[in-house]
This record gives structure tokens, sequence and C-alpha cells, in this order.
């Protein structure tokens, strides 16, 4: 199952991109970026209104996820995917879009916020904090080290290869029943979802993003990288979260969100009962606040 719509190509430094389009050719464009261990399909039930609302929604299947967009040099660089996103409206001749972002998504939609204002119309985080203050807000909240073990463990280049697929992707089932507790994935959901991974690269690629951006020394802000140095979102921003995130303590959210930081605006909010898939578990209640801040970024009624 892929996101509904028309299967088009979009094109970015060179590499090809498998995405869906939905909605009038002539709507403005809002971009959704799925995360791990996820897919284009994790916005399914936000497509539909959007696209009856009047947006032309692209929902593309980001770097490394399918062979042709896999980089020889093994660059997943928040900055270099950011890029991307940059490639794909210059592709779309779109001068600027809404975009969306869940997971590694958010991460994106964060960093080209900071470094492609201009770009942007606004910008919708789920589940994900700002990124620039994680590394303090992670001292204040010690909890996160703990809930954050899977990304030291994928820093084990082969060792974590082996353990993600061993016993059909067993511990992929494991982090979704953990991040969303009250979500029960489908069987067709799940044959789906294996059949991504199981494609040559996908799984070596997924890893390479947080031996990249969320190794150790990162995450307690002993190194930094580009995207993370980049404070200011001059965009327009909406985060929406759960409070039974079992990835992200929801306290990280208190602590990183500065609205000096975002002098277009930031609005936050927390969706009582739901885990780090909020817009999966509670679609209707995130598509209503989604459809309300496109419709009104800088968050006038």
């Amino acid at each position: 199952m892929t996101a509904a719509g028309q299967p088009i190509t979009l094109e970015a430094g060179g590499r090809r991109f498998s995405a869906s389009r939905t909605g009038p050719a002539d709507g403005p464009v809002v971009l959704c970026l799925h995360g791990f261990p996820d897919s284009p399909d994790t916005f399914r039930h936000q497509v539909g209104p959007l696209a009856d609302a009047g947006y032309q929604v692209i929902v593309p299947t980001l770097r490394g996820y399918e062979p042709s967009s896999q980089p020889a040099d093994g660059d997943y660089s928040l900055i270099t995917m950011a890029g991307d996103v940059i490639g794909w409206l210059d592709h779309l001749d779109a001068p600027a879009a809404h975009l969306v972002g869940h997971d590694w998504g958010a991460a994106i939609a964060y960093t080209a916020g900071a470094a492609h204002p201009e770009r942007l119309r606004s910008i919708t985080a789920i589940a994900i904090p700002p990124l620039t203050r994680i590394p303090d807000a992670v001292r204040r909240v010690p909890k996160q080290l703990i809930l954050s073990w899977y990304m030291t463990f994928f820093q084990l280049r082969l060792v974590a290869e082996r353990a993600v697929s061993a016993n059909d992707w067993w511990l992929i089932r494991r982090l979704w029943r953990r991040w969303s507790p009250g979500y029960a994935m489908s069987a067709t959901e799940w044959r789906d979802l294996r059949q991504r991974f199981e494609q040559p690269g996908v799984l070596g690629a997924s890893l390479g993003y947080y031996r990249r951006n969320a190794t150790p020394p990162i995450l307690l802000g002993l190194r930094t990288t580009e995207a993370m140095s980049r404070h200011e979102i001059p965009v327009p921003t909406l985060i929406i979260h759960g409070d039974a995130d079992g990835c992200m303590d929801r306290r990280l959210f208190d602590h990183t969100i500065e609205p000096a930081d975002f002098p277009a605006g930031v609005q936050r909010v927390e969706v009582p009962g739901a885990g780090h898939f909020v817009h999966l578990e509670q679609p209707d209640r995130v598509t209503r606040h989604l459809l309300e801040h496109l419709e009104h970024p800088d968050g006038t009624p």
C-alpha cells in the first residue's frame, strides 16, 4: 500500500525519488515527509482531507528508502536531505510549499526551515522537538537516554543490520509497540512495511540517518552538526506530539520550544493518550490541527 494518489517521480541531486501526487495541480503544495521505521503510506489519513481542501499533496519516499535514491557516498546528513526538499520543489516548479514531517521527516523539516526559509510557507513537525536544543533537554530529562537506546545500538555496523532484520524484523515491530502502545498495526500494514525494508540497501540507509545525525556525542552536545547549529527557523511552525510517546519523552518539548527561535511564530499541540505515531492513532484530530495551521500559519483565527 502506498499513499493515495498519482504515482510520480521526483528528481534531486541526480537521484530519483518515487512519490505520489493528490489534489488539484494548481493548488498550494504540501510536502509530507515520513520517518523511521516507516514509509510514505504513514500519511494516508491526511492526504485525502488535504486534497479535498484544495492542496496539492506530494508524498515522497525519503532518501535511501528505495534503491534509486541511495547515494554512493552514504550521505544522509540532515542538511543534504533538506537540499533534497529544495530539489523536489525545483522539479515541481513550485516556488514554495508547506512542509509536514514525522520523525526523521520532522527533523528534515526543521533543517529546511532554518536553511531555506524562503521556500517554505509553513512547517508542521510531528513527534520530534526542535533539534538545536535537544542536547540540553536530554541533560534535563536523562530518561531520554534510556528511551534512545536504539540510536546507540544502531551505530554498530553489521551487528545492527543483522539484529534488526532477524526473526521477521522483530526489532522494528517492537519499536512500533513501544513507541505507540495504543496502536495496533494491521497485517496488511506490516506486510507492506516489511517489503519496504527488504528492498536492497534500505535497511542500511535507514540506519545511516542515525549514524550521521544521532550519535551519542551529538545527542549529548559533545559534537554538533550544521543542522544542530542553526537555532532560528523563521517559518510559521506547528509542533504536534502525543503525551504517551514511548520514543520521545514529552518533557523534551518543554525544554526545546523557545519562541525566540521561531520569529514567525510557533504553536504546540499535545495530544492526550497518543504515542509516537500520533497521526495514525488520532488522525482526525491531527488533520484538523494541520488544516487550521495551513490556512492560518501565523496562528490568527
